[in-house]
């Protein structure tokens, strides 16, 4: 028995996808974990294996996109996951899927692949394609790359596409046909789901003979208030005028009254009042 520890549980299943297709020992993944398991073992003893490489992991789960991939009948070469350009043009050369793509990738940008060979039917119903599925972490990444896939793959002429669903991308290489690379790619697990973690609420229009209450209420306050004020200002100024007549208000004697001289009359300033 090998035992391979990780950093992480993304590194351990690349790791795991690599021996499963370059080997025939038994593996095992468990977190960031794997054991390979080589010649005869007894059924117990791999079970026991199990939960021991199970005790010492760091319980993190696989990366979700080993999820995502449609699920395959008969026999086929194992599913192949790539963290990195290397692992990637590893699987390239393994699965012969088309060369030339792990720059257009953005492996920089985090993104993950998954390869996967499929086929199906027989004699003249006979179908094969190889299925990549590259995950973001956002889809504007996925959308900028998708527009450098599309570039990449133009060249190759045959009949290989790639689609962006939320933030993944899918691309199906040399399908046997092109029904057929839509099933299979209509298989894929995924689904997107937009979330959001702030309190909301319900946007309703109220009813209208609320709205128009509502209006009169305002309006009613408005014209109390308006009274209100109106006739706290005068009745200050008469109580004013009526307890210190000429003392706060109607002082003449501190009017002074600039005259041109137009008219034979003064200008008196009692006049003012």
């Amino acid at each position: 028995m090998t035992l391979f520890t990780f950093r992480d549980s993304s590194g351990a299943y690349e790791g795991y996808t690599f021996l499963q297709g370059r080997s025939h020992d038994r593996v095992i993944v468990k977190s960031n974990q794997v054991l390979s398991v080589s010649g005869a073992a007894a059924a117990e003893d791999l079970v026991e294996a199990d939960k021991w490489v199970e005790s010492i992991s760091d319980h993190v789960a696989s990366p979700p996109i080993a999820t995502y991939m449609p699920s395959h009948s008969g026999w086929r070469p194992p599913d192949r996951y790539a963290l990195g350009p290397v692992g990637f043009q590893a699987v390239v050369n393994d699965l012969g899927a088309a060369a030339g793509l792990a720059e257009q990738v953005g492996f920089n940008s985090g993104a993950e692949a998954m390869f996967g060979r499929y086929e199906s039917g027989s004699g003249k119903n006979f179908s094969v394609a190889t299925l990549l599925l590259i995950e973001y972490p956002t889809p504007q990444l996925a959308e900028l790359h998708l527009k450098h896939m599309q570039r990449a793959i133009l060249a190759l002429k045959n009949g290989t596409s790639v689609e962006r669903k939320g933030s993944l991308l899918s691309i199906v290489f040399a399908p046997t046909s092109q029904e057929y690379a839509e099933r299979l790619r209509s298989a894929v697990n995924y689904e997107t789901q937009v979330t959001w973690s702030e309190p909301s609420t319900t946007a309703t229009d109220p009813p209208i003979m609320s709205t128009l209450v509502k209006i009169f209420i305002a309006t009613g306050v408005f014209m109390v208030v308006t009274v209100v004020v109106g006739i706290a200002f005068g009745g200050v100024r008469i109580i004013t005028k009526r307890l210190f007549p000429g003392k706060v208000f109607d002082r003449k004697n501190q009017i002074e009254v600039l005259q041109l001289g137009l008219s034979s009359k003064p200008i008196d300033p009692t006049d003012m009042y």
